[in-house]
């Protein structure tokens, strides 16, 4: 299994995530993968910078490191056209280490747009034509589209890397991996979840695909302090992805988490200085058939700390 780290945009400034970014390479992780959010998800987070910027300077202090967005929303804030064009010069930036993760998104970040929030078929109904688009235009030439959501009008990527984007898709369930699997290059989940892996590969009937996976976890020489820091931070993330992709800001996830305890973030979050927890993390996403996994280190001003870990106990041991 390769092993990712990620860069939360949620959590920490454009310059930080840079500078993160070139020190996960440096400790030696396989690729990075870069959130896409116009809110943090809690206001303790306290950034969302625009992930398409650090992306592109992302690409200039790394060398080696495959890079993806974890996930693009090409619906609402983004038409799929522009999309298209920002991946494209992502991969050319990149040498071609690019790979654009999509999804069908959330409230948080695409009711900025003004245009209301529709109900989840809506919103694949959009995706799938938005993946349409961007594959029409990663083909070349002159390309034009009008669908039921989107239209495009003579569009073309004029600067286009000879190697294809590869396009990834998120995934929550079996409804979700029928409409897309054939689609998509790269399975995005974020459940270990052996069921979804395989109804994925019996759903392309090709050879297999990656899947990437993310796992959040807090590092801390105290392990208390790490369990303080994760319910800060990440008490969001108990509430599954049904909840998270209708609440429509910050305000609105601390109402719904207000009750979610310390032991209860703690149950689901490896938190604390050692190894065994995070290895036994990512066994099972290893063991559900994800080829790649990126870990998010929650707090933004950890993550200095959190690589040298890294470097020194925690990729030595996962790759043993």
């Amino acid at each position: 299994m390769r092993i990712g780290y990620t860069l939360m945009t949620e959590q920490a400034g454009p310059k930080e995530l840079v500078a993160h970014a070139a020190g996960a390479e440096r400790a030696g992780f396989d690729f990075e993968v870069c959130s896409d959010h116009y809110s943090p998800w809690l206001a303790e987070q306290g950034h969302a910078p625009y992930a398409w910027s650090v992306l592109g300077a992302v690409s200039q202090v790394t060398e080696r490191v495959d890079l993806m967005t974890f996930v693009t929303c090409p619906t609402m804030r983004y038409h799929p056209a522009v999309v298209a064009q920002k991946a494209a010069t992502i991969q050319l930036l990149s040498d071609d280490r690019f790979t654009l993760g999509l999804g069908a998104g959330e409230n948080l970040n695409e009711h900025v747009a003004g245009q209301g929030w529709p109900p989840v078929n809506v919103r694949h109904d959009m995706l799938a034509e938005a993946v349409q688009i961007i594959g029409g235009l990663f083909d070349g030439g002159s390309f034009n589209y009008e669908g039921k959501h989107f239209r495009v009008d003579s569009a073309k990527l004029w600067d286009l890397s000879p190697t294809r984007v590869p396009i990834g898709i998120a995934v929550s369930g079996k409804q979700s991996v029928h409409r897309f699997a054939a689609q998509a290059d790269v399975m995005i989940a974020v459940e270990p979840d052996p069921a979804l892996c395989g109804e994925w590969d019996a759903t392309r009937l090709g050879p297999p695909t990656r899947k990437v996976a993310q796992l959040p976890v807090c590092w801390d020489p105290d392990r208390d302090v790490a369990v303080r820091r994760a319910h800060d931070q990440f008490r969001w993330f108990s509430g599954g992805w049904k909840v998270n992709s209708e609440l429509p800001g910050p305000a609105g996830f601390a109402g719904a988490t207000q009750f979610v305890r310390q032991d209860d973030v703690a149950a689901g979050i490896p938190c604390g200085p050692e190894v065994g927890p995070i290895r036994e993390a990512v066994r099972q996403f290893a063991d559900s058939g994800f080829t790649d996994l990126a870990l998010i280190q929650i707090g933004g001003d950890r993550q200095e700390e959190f690589l040298a870990f890294a470097e020194k106990e925690l990729l030595p041991a996962l790759r043993e």
